[in-house]
């Protein structure tokens, strides 16, 4: 699918056959494969995103998704979820120990999960309400806002912090 340079648009976004995103200047200038990149991926998901061709160097910058139109938009957010991995934690179902390392199985919005906690320093802090959790495989997993964490699960997550 292909979306033209429109009402000022300075480019256009594409998928090739092996299904990658391409971007093409408005200008006619050469055709290439981006990634898109969030330059603040928890904070802002629909804001700040840049388009990295293979060379890792930036060849567009979009300010909102929004401003997008609607096949860009949804071409773009596709590219991100397929890249993306951060499930968010809803509640946190038991830890296994108080004391690190430990086990915990979590509820996420994508199923349930068993994640393993080396130390509490892979809990960290972004903002008042928002914490971000590095299991040992790897995998971050989000709490998006910890007032929103039911009661059980706040009890357990206050002993780590």
């Amino acid at each position: 699918m292909s979306i033209p340079a429109s009402n000022g648009f300075p480019f256009m976004l594409s998928r090739n056959a092996f299904g990658r995103l391409i971007h093409t200047p408005a200008d006619g200038g050469p055709a290439e494969e981006v990634v898109p990149v969030r330059a603040f991926p928890i904070d802002t998901e629909s804001e700040d995103i840049s388009l990295v061709g293979p060379t890792g160097h930036e060849v567009a910058w979009i300010s909102r998704l929004d401003e997008l139109p609607p096949q860009a938009r949804d071409l773009v957010r596709d590219e991100l979820a397929r890249r993306e991995f951060m499930p968010e934690i809803l509640r946190i179902v038991s830890v296994d120990s108080y004391v690190t390392p430990t086990a915990w199985t979590v509820e996420t919005s994508r199923g349930e999960a068993r994640l393993a906690l080396k130390s509490e320093q892979d809990i960290r802090r972004i903002s008042q309400s928002k914490l971000l959790i590095s299991d040992g495989h790897g995998i971050h997993f989000l709490i998006r806002d910890l007032d929103k964490l039911d009661r059980a699960s706040r009890r357990m997550l206050d002993r780590f912090l």
